[in-house]
Formats: C-alpha cells, structure tokens, sequence
C-alpha cells in the first residue's frame, strides 16, 4: 500500500493544526516589547514566553507569500500563534519582541 501523496505545507493548513493541538489563541505584538492574546486580553512580556515550534513559509512563485508561524506557550498557559512576514515586510515591533524569546529545542 503506498503512502498517500504529501500535500505542500500551506500557511493555512499548519494554522489549523496547531489550533487543533491547543494553539488557539492569536496573539499580536504591542510595541515591540509586549505581546497582547487577542481574544483572552492578557498580555505578555519576552521572559514570560517560549516558543516550542516556528514554520517558515515561502511563496513559490510570489516574493511577497514569504511568512513565519510561530507557536507560543506563555508561563500562565495561554497557548496560541503568532504571523508575520518574512524578510523585507516583516515588521520590525515582531522582530524586536522575539528577540528576546526563548525559543525551545
């Protein structure tokens, strides 16, 4: 029996499993150095986060399709994700907010 055919990791698709595994929060970065749970309204600093998995996604025949997915835990267990593009239309506040990250092995 073969393998079923590997589908192309989309953007979309790895959103909805994360989501089903528990992700389910969206977050959004403030200023740089907070980040807000959109729905739950809690907000967080680098040191109270980690990030146990990260997806980068290129566009194939577009430049501009480039993204990151980041999955996010913080210490008092909201659990959710986190978009942004990838290279030159990234946003710097994202950037400068995950810099500070622990990111897990």
């Amino acid at each position: 029996m073969e393998d079923p055919p590997l589908e192309p990791r989309t953007l979309a698709g790895v959103l909805d499993d994360l989501t089903r595994r528990g992700f389910a929060e969206h977050f959004r970065v403030l200023d740089g150095s907070r980040l807000r749970a959109v729905n739950g309204g809690g907000t967080f600093t680098p040191s109270q986060v980690s990030i146990p998995e990260c997806h980068r996604f290129e566009g194939v025949s577009d430049p501009d399709d480039m993204s990151i997915l980041c999955a996010i835990e913080t210490r008092s267990g909201v659990r959710g994700t986190l978009v942004d593009a990838f290279g030159v239309y990234s946003d710097p506040l994202v950037g400068a907010f995950l810099h500070d990250v622990v990111v897990k092995p």
